[in-house]
C-alpha cells in the first residue's frame, strides 16, 4: 500500500462547516427562496418531513452554497527517530472564512504543492472537503492551489488524494461508512469524544465555543491518521 516514508509527505486534513446564517429567518428573501428550492430537492419524496426552517438548521452547513468553513485542521507525520513518527497539527479557524482559506492555500503553495511527491488524506475528502474548499475559494475570488484544482482531471490523475472512505470501500460504490464507525471497526481511538458533527452549528452560534470545534476537528485528523496507518499495516503512533 503506502509506506511510512510516503505518508510522511502527506497532508492529513478535515474541515468543519456551519450554515452562513444562524437561522433561516435571518436570510434575505432571495436566499430564503433558494433554500426553499433546495429543501424541496432534498426531500423530494416528502417535503413535509420537516419545514425549510428546520432543514436549514440541520442541513445547510453541508452545502457550499449555503454554508461556510470555520475550521480547517491539518496534520503531518514528523520523523523523530529511525522508525518513530509524531503527528503535528495546525488549525486555521475563526469567523473570517476568506482568511482561513488564504492561510490554508499559502500552506499548500509553500509546502504541499507537488502532485508527484505529496498526498492529501482525509475521510470523504474527494466528495466533501476538497470540493467544498475549492468552491468557497471561488466564491471569495481566491486562486485555488494548482494541486487542488482537479476540474477536468481523470480519477487516475488525482491519485495523490488518499480518501480513507474509498480505501475502505474496495471498489464497492454502495457502501458508506462514517469515520466514527470506521475507527470503532478497526479498534482505533474514536474522534467523537466531546462534541460531534451535528453539534458544530450549536457550538459556533449558540455557545460561541470555537475552541471545542477546533479540538474536535483536530481529533478527526488524528483519527484519519490512525485509520490510514492501520489500512497500510503500519505501526500505530505512540501517544
Amino acid at each position: 500500500m503506502y509506506s511510512m516514508k510516503q505518508l510522511s509527505k502527506t497532508l492529513f486534513l478535515d474541515i468543519e462547516t456551519v450554515s452562513q446564517y444562524r437561522e433561516y429567518d435571518e436570510m434575505d428573501p432571495s436566499w430564503a427562496k433558494a433554500w426553499q428550492k433546495k429543501h424541496n430537492v432534498i426531500f423530494r419524496n416528502d417535503p413535509t418531513i420537516m419545514t425549510p426552517e428546520q432543514s436549514y438548521t440541520q442541513r445547510a452547513a453541508i452545502y457550499s452554497e449555503f454554508g461556510k468553513i470555520i475550521c480547517i485542521s491539518v496534520g503531518y507525520l514528523n520523523r523523530q527517530g529511525e522508525e518513530d513518527y509524531e503527528l503535528r497539527t495546525k488549525s486555521f479557524s475563526g469567523d473570517d472564512e476568506e482568511q482561513i482559506l488564504r492561510d490554508f492555500a499559502k500552506l499548500i503553495d509553500e509546502h504541499f504543492y507537488s502532485s508527484s511527491q505529496h498526498h492529501f488524506c482525509g475521510h470523504n475528502i474527494r466528495e466533501f472537503d476538497i470540493p467544498y474548499v475549492c468552491r468557497r475559494m471561488i466564491i471569495h475570488g481566491l486562486k485555488i492551489p494548482e494541486i487542488l484544482d482537479v476540474r477536468g482531471k481523470k480519477p487516475w490523475e488525482v491519485k495523490y488524494f488518499l480518501d480513507t472512505l474509498e480505501q475502505w470501500k474496495f471498489g464497492d460504490y454502495k457502501a458508506f461508512v462514517s469515520l466514527d464507525l470506521l475507527t470503532q471497526t478497526l479498534g482505533v481511538p474514536s474522534p467523537k469524544d466531546g462534541i460531534d458533527g451535528s453539534e458544530v452549528g450549536n457550538y459556533y452560534y449558540e455557545k460561541q465555543d470555537l475552541e471545542s470545534i477546533v479540538a474536535y476537528c483536530e481529533r478527526d485528523v488524528r483519527a484519519v491518521v490512525d485509520v490510514m496507518l492501520r489500512m497500510c499495516a503500519l505501526p500505530a503512533l505512540k501517544d
